[in-house]
């Protein structure tokens, strides 16, 4: 695999670092900045919102600009954003840092993704983009517990000081080791290609079974504390230590759906969320002991994130002349389904089903998603069907190259 990967890996590292870094730091900034909890967690919306709104503006904008530009830019964007947190003298301050710091967030990972799987043959696409999202799972297991120690002994200001650092290594490593030409040319399209990808419904459904399944796992992991603590008997102070077996669990699954997903795409996702959707079904009888309730946890991860690198590559492929909006776009729906989870989830304990409903909620999500999926690869194929005598060749992923009549 190319090293480029690797600059890339510590971009997603430093950005997975500071997306999940403010649940750690949330008690201490509220305190030092006299907000109420509620008041401070509107920094972790702020990041969504950035996401959600700079995915597709900034890489839609950069669509004619090289691709090992756009990336340098947007880390140091990211850089910028984070210093800023930093340094922030108030609330008001910290909340537009927090979402100036979420604007280049989904368009790194979007064109990162393009960049990853122009630099490997076809038949190592997805693994290329495992292993850039690899830093972003390894991020939920060393850099967000280091960063909160780091805020808990040093201050909170010292946490966004540390992840500046390591966008500054990812810029480094980016100049160094990704190709001038970003491993691809710029968009040849432009704004208007870019933009017209977003008319296709393929292109659609791949988004909706990403909204859809990654709300399953936020339905039931935005509650996974209360699930720990009331239902399998853990002390708060074991929590860390549990949701760092998460980012074990996301980590094996995102390299596990990576292989898979390039020997069959179609086959590694609809696998992926059946298997969610059966660990997440089973999430109250494990919650009843400690020991299940970890590999509930784990389980959670890597089901999960199987689906992580087949869910951003359908999506490329379904916009294939113009792939980095609708890439970046991708992320804004991964972020569209954290806030959609979380909401639906809650929805699940306000009805006073009980602490482990959120996980019931989320295995109905994973079903939709199938479901989403299922229909999506209908309409693949409906299109790939011919006129009577005619040959064509089939475009559906996995079936690439075969010829039907």
């Amino acid at each position: 695999m190319p090293l480029a990967l690797l600059a890339l890996a510590v971009g997603a590292f430093g950005i997975g670092t500071t997306e999940f870094v403010m649940m750690g730091l949330l008690p201490g900034v509220a305190d030092d900045l006299h907000l109420s909890i509620p008041a401070a967690g509107h920094l972790v919306s702020a990041y969504a919102l950035g996401v959600v709104i700079g995915a597709p503006l900034l890489a839609a904008l950069t669509a004619r600009m090289s691709r090992r530009t756009v990336l340098i830019g947007l880390m140091a964007l990211f850089v910028a954003g984070n210093a800023l947190s930093a340094f922030a003298p108030g609330g008001d301050s910290l909340l537009a840092a927090r979402f100036l710091s979420g604007l280049p967030h989904g368009a790194f990972f979007g064109v990162g993704a393009v960049v990853a799987t122009a630099m490997v043959p076809p038949e190592r696409k997805a693994r290329s983009v495992s292993l850039m999202f690899l830093g972003l799972t390894v991020a939920n297991v060393a850099g967000v517990p280091v960063a909160t120690l780091m805020g808990q002994h040093l201050g909170w200001r010292a946490a966004f000081l540390g992840v500046s650092v390591i966008g500054l290594a990812a810029i480094a490593s980016l100049a160094l080791l990704v190709p001038h030409d970003g491993g691809h040319a710029a968009s040849p399209t432009g704004l208007r290609g870019e933009v017209a990808t977003l008319k296709s419904l393929p292109v659609w459904l791949a988004l909706g079974t990403t909204v859809a399944g990654f709300g399953a796992l936020f339905a039931a992991y935005s509650y996974v504390t209360p699930m720990l603590t009331d239902a399998a008997g853990y002390a708060e102070t074991n929590v860390t230590l549990l949701l760092a077996l998460f980012g074990v669990g996301a980590t094996a699954g995102n390299l596990l759906g990576g292989r898979l997903a390039d020997h069959s795409l179609r086959g590694t996702l609809f696998g992926g969320l059946a298997s969610l959707a059966v660990v997440l079904v089973l999430f109250p009888l494990l919650m009843r002991a400690e020991w299940s309730a970890a590999l509930a946890v784990a389980l959670l991860g890597m089901a999960a994130f199987v689906t992580g690198s087949p869910l951003q590559l359908m999506v490329m492929e379904k916009a294939s002349a113009a792939p980095s909006l609708a890439s970046s776009a991708n992320q804004a729906a991964f972020n569209l389904a954290n806030a959609g989870g979380a909401w639906i989830g809650g929805l699940a304990l306000a009805a006073g089903f009980g602490t482990t409903s959120p996980a019931l909620a989320g295995a109905m999500l994973a079903v939709l998603g199938l479901g989403v999926a299922s229909v999506a690869y209908g309409v693949d194929r409906r299109r790939a069907t011919p006129s009577v005598g005619r040959v064509v060749t089939s475009h559906v992923p996995g079936e690439a190259g075969v010829l039907r009549h």
